[in-house]
Protein backbone atom coordinates (compact mmCIF):
# COMPACT_ATOMS: atom_id res chain seq x y z
CA UNK A 1 0.00 0.00 0.00
CA UNK A 2 1.15 3.54 1.28
CA UNK A 3 3.77 2.24 2.74
CA UNK A 4 5.82 0.29 0.73
CA UNK A 5 9.19 0.27 0.48
CA UNK A 6 9.24 1.61 4.20
CA UNK A 7 9.43 -0.24 7.00
CA UNK A 8 7.35 -0.40 10.95
CA UNK A 9 8.02 1.99 12.76
CA UNK A 10 7.17 3.26 16.41
CA UNK A 11 3.84 4.94 16.86
CA UNK A 12 3.15 6.47 20.34
CA UNK A 13 2.09 9.95 18.79
CA UNK A 14 4.79 11.59 20.48
CA UNK A 15 6.80 13.87 17.49
CA UNK A 16 9.33 14.10 16.22
CA UNK A 17 10.71 10.41 15.75
CA UNK A 18 7.35 8.49 17.26
CA UNK A 19 4.86 9.95 15.89
CA UNK A 20 2.02 8.42 12.76
CA UNK A 21 4.57 10.41 10.29
CA UNK A 22 8.00 9.30 11.74
CA UNK A 23 7.43 6.26 9.63
CA UNK A 24 9.03 8.89 7.01
CA UNK A 25 11.87 9.59 9.63
CA UNK A 26 12.41 6.17 9.95
CA UNK A 27 13.28 5.73 5.89
CA UNK A 28 15.16 8.49 6.02
CA UNK A 29 17.59 7.05 8.18
CA UNK A 30 17.48 3.23 6.38
CA UNK A 31 18.79 5.76 3.00
CA UNK A 32 21.07 7.57 5.37
CA UNK A 33 22.60 4.02 6.84
CA UNK A 34 22.70 2.58 3.07
CA UNK A 35 24.60 5.47 1.99
CA UNK A 36 26.77 5.53 4.52
CA UNK A 37 28.04 1.82 5.16
CA UNK A 38 31.28 0.89 3.84
CA UNK A 39 32.04 -1.01 0.50
CA UNK A 40 30.23 0.64 -1.80
CA UNK A 41 26.75 -1.21 0.11
CA UNK A 42 24.12 1.12 -1.63
CA UNK A 43 25.61 -0.06 -5.37
CA UNK A 44 25.93 -3.41 -4.41
CA UNK A 45 23.03 -5.93 -6.81
CA UNK A 46 21.65 -7.34 -3.95
CA UNK A 47 20.02 -4.32 -2.64
CA UNK A 48 18.81 -2.35 -5.60
CA UNK A 49 15.20 -3.78 -5.74
CA UNK A 50 14.51 -3.01 -1.73
CA UNK A 51 16.93 0.48 -2.59
CA UNK A 52 14.30 1.24 -5.45
CA UNK A 53 11.52 0.96 -3.40
CA UNK A 54 12.51 3.27 -0.77
CA UNK A 55 13.93 5.70 -3.32
CA UNK A 56 10.03 5.38 -4.59
CA UNK A 57 8.72 5.55 -0.99
CA UNK A 58 10.71 8.44 -0.35
CA UNK A 59 10.35 10.63 -3.13
CA UNK A 60 6.16 9.97 -3.32
CA UNK A 61 5.77 11.63 -0.34
CA UNK A 62 8.39 14.34 0.02
CA UNK A 63 5.73 16.65 -0.60
CA UNK A 64 3.47 15.86 2.08
CA UNK A 65 5.94 16.12 5.25
CA UNK A 66 6.75 17.73 7.69
CA UNK A 67 9.97 20.60 7.40
CA UNK A 68 11.58 18.23 9.81
CA UNK A 69 11.24 15.15 7.70
CA UNK A 70 12.21 17.15 4.54
CA UNK A 71 15.33 17.91 6.42
CA UNK A 72 16.36 14.85 7.52
CA UNK A 73 15.46 13.70 3.06
CA UNK A 74 17.92 16.35 2.22
CA UNK A 75 20.43 14.40 4.72
CA UNK A 76 19.51 11.39 3.00
CA UNK A 77 20.02 13.02 -0.42
CA UNK A 78 23.24 13.91 0.34
CA UNK A 79 24.36 10.64 1.50
CA UNK A 80 22.35 8.38 -1.18
CA UNK A 81 23.18 10.46 -4.41
CA UNK A 82 20.27 10.59 -7.13
CA UNK A 83 17.20 10.72 -4.51
CA UNK A 84 17.08 14.35 -5.01
CA UNK A 85 18.24 16.72 -7.85
CA UNK A 86 19.49 19.94 -6.86
CA UNK A 87 16.04 21.69 -7.61
CA UNK A 88 15.10 19.71 -4.87
CA UNK A 89 17.25 20.04 -2.74
CA UNK A 90 17.48 23.91 -2.80
CA UNK A 91 13.88 23.73 -2.27
CA UNK A 92 14.19 21.89 1.32
CA UNK A 93 17.13 24.47 2.27
CA UNK A 94 14.92 27.48 1.39
CA UNK A 95 12.20 25.72 3.57
CA UNK A 96 14.46 25.83 6.37
CA UNK A 97 16.04 28.68 6.12
CA UNK A 98 12.48 30.55 6.38
CA UNK A 99 11.40 28.90 9.49
CA UNK A 100 14.65 30.58 11.08
CA UNK A 101 13.50 32.60 14.39
CA UNK A 102 14.78 36.09 14.73
CA UNK A 103 17.54 34.96 17.49
CA UNK A 104 19.62 32.69 15.12
CA UNK A 105 18.18 29.49 16.45
CA UNK A 106 15.50 27.29 14.72
CA UNK A 107 12.55 25.64 17.05
CA UNK A 108 11.53 22.09 16.88
CA UNK A 109 7.36 23.38 17.09
CA UNK A 110 7.49 25.08 13.74
CA UNK A 111 9.38 22.34 12.18
CA UNK A 112 6.79 19.50 13.22
CA UNK A 113 3.20 18.90 12.96
CA UNK A 114 2.54 20.26 16.44
CA UNK A 115 -0.57 21.78 18.06
CA UNK A 116 -1.20 25.30 16.39
CA UNK A 117 -4.60 26.04 17.88
CA UNK A 118 -6.84 28.39 19.50
CA UNK A 119 -6.36 28.96 23.65
CA UNK A 120 -9.47 29.02 25.01
CA UNK A 121 -9.01 31.06 27.38
CA UNK A 122 -7.52 34.08 25.83
CA UNK A 123 -8.41 33.19 22.24
CA UNK A 124 -5.16 33.46 20.72
CA UNK A 125 -4.11 31.22 18.18
CA UNK A 126 -1.22 29.88 20.01
CA UNK A 127 1.44 26.79 19.87
CA UNK A 128 0.10 24.44 22.30
CA UNK A 129 1.23 20.75 23.26
CA UNK A 130 -1.24 17.83 23.15
CA UNK A 131 -2.20 18.47 26.86
CA UNK A 132 -3.10 22.47 26.22
CA UNK A 133 -0.23 23.27 28.32
CA UNK A 134 1.75 26.45 25.91
CA UNK A 135 5.30 26.00 23.98
CA UNK A 136 7.85 28.05 24.82
CA UNK A 137 8.54 30.45 21.72
CA UNK A 138 12.40 30.07 22.30
CA UNK A 139 14.59 28.12 20.22
CA UNK A 140 16.21 24.70 20.92
CA UNK A 141 19.46 23.33 20.24
CA UNK A 142 17.17 19.73 18.60
CA UNK A 143 16.05 21.76 15.68
CA UNK A 144 18.89 23.95 15.33
CA UNK A 145 21.25 21.82 15.76
CA UNK A 146 19.89 19.45 12.86
CA UNK A 147 19.12 22.22 10.59
CA UNK A 148 22.57 23.67 10.72
CA UNK A 149 24.16 20.64 10.56
CA UNK A 150 22.50 19.95 7.48
CA UNK A 151 22.81 23.09 5.63
CA UNK A 152 26.47 22.62 6.18
CA UNK A 153 26.05 19.35 4.84
CA UNK A 154 24.04 20.66 2.11
CA UNK A 155 26.88 22.76 0.56
CA UNK A 156 25.17 26.16 1.81
CA UNK A 157 28.44 28.49 2.05
CA UNK A 158 29.81 28.89 4.94
CA UNK A 159 29.41 33.06 4.88
CA UNK A 160 25.71 32.71 4.22
CA UNK A 161 24.72 35.02 6.93
CA UNK A 162 21.51 32.75 8.15
CA UNK A 163 24.13 29.95 8.70
CA UNK A 164 26.24 32.08 10.65
CA UNK A 165 23.38 33.74 12.71
CA UNK A 166 22.57 29.34 13.56
CA UNK A 167 26.49 28.75 14.18
CA UNK A 168 25.94 31.92 16.91
CA UNK A 169 22.81 30.61 18.75
CA UNK A 170 24.72 27.12 18.93
CA UNK A 171 28.00 29.08 20.31
CA UNK A 172 26.42 31.20 22.75
CA UNK A 173 23.30 28.63 24.03
CA UNK A 174 25.07 25.79 25.53
CA UNK A 175 24.80 26.31 29.55
CA UNK A 176 27.03 26.20 32.51
CA UNK A 177 26.54 21.78 32.78
CA UNK A 178 27.68 21.90 28.94
CA UNK A 179 24.68 21.07 27.23
CA UNK A 180 22.27 23.47 25.00
CA UNK A 181 18.40 24.09 26.28
CA UNK A 182 15.55 21.49 24.30
CA UNK A 183 12.10 20.48 25.72
CA UNK A 184 9.56 18.32 24.84
CA UNK A 185 6.60 19.57 22.64
CA UNK A 186 4.54 16.76 23.48
CA UNK A 187 4.42 16.93 27.09
CA UNK A 188 5.59 19.98 29.88
CA UNK A 189 8.53 17.45 31.87
CA UNK A 190 9.87 18.23 34.78
CA UNK A 191 13.65 19.51 34.22
CA UNK A 192 14.90 15.90 35.88
CA UNK A 193 12.40 13.54 33.78
CA UNK A 194 14.12 11.05 31.30
CA UNK A 195 11.92 12.33 28.50
CA UNK A 196 13.72 16.30 29.04
CA UNK A 197 17.18 14.69 29.73
CA UNK A 198 16.61 12.45 26.74
CA UNK A 199 15.69 16.16 24.51
CA UNK A 200 18.71 17.83 25.87
CA UNK A 201 20.97 15.09 25.31
CA UNK A 202 19.44 15.02 21.46
CA UNK A 203 19.92 18.60 20.87
CA UNK A 204 23.50 18.14 22.70
CA UNK A 205 24.10 15.89 20.17
CA UNK A 206 22.83 18.00 17.43
CA UNK A 207 24.69 20.84 18.11
CA UNK A 208 28.10 18.50 18.55
CA UNK A 209 28.00 17.79 15.06
CA UNK A 210 26.89 21.10 13.78
CA UNK A 211 30.28 22.86 15.55
CA UNK A 212 32.31 20.00 14.73
CA UNK A 213 31.30 20.41 10.86
CA UNK A 214 31.72 24.14 11.04
CA UNK A 215 35.54 23.21 12.46
CA UNK A 216 36.08 21.03 9.75
CA UNK A 217 34.76 23.22 6.84
CA UNK A 218 37.34 26.02 8.02
CA UNK A 219 40.00 23.70 8.22
CA UNK A 220 39.26 22.84 4.34
CA UNK A 221 39.01 26.20 3.43
CA UNK A 222 42.06 27.08 5.16
CA UNK A 223 44.21 24.25 3.43
CA UNK A 224 42.93 25.04 0.19
CA UNK A 225 43.88 28.92 0.61
CA UNK A 226 47.42 27.86 1.41
CA UNK A 227 47.72 25.28 -1.42
CA UNK A 228 47.36 27.80 -3.38
CA UNK A 229 49.20 30.36 -2.03
CA UNK A 230 52.42 27.88 -2.10
CA UNK A 231 54.67 28.01 -5.01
Amino acid sequence: GELKGSWDWLQFDQEPWEAKDSVYYGACLAAIATGTAPGHYATSPEVQNNLGLLRKYLKDHAASQSTINRVYLLWASIRLPGLLDSAEQQSIIQEALHRQQADGGWRLASLTWTWKRWDPKTFVKMWLREEGTPLSGASDSVATGLVVYILQKAGVAKDNPQLQKGLGWLKTNQTAEGDWPAYSINKKKHMSSSTRLFMNDAGAAFAVLALTESQRTTALVNSASFTLASP
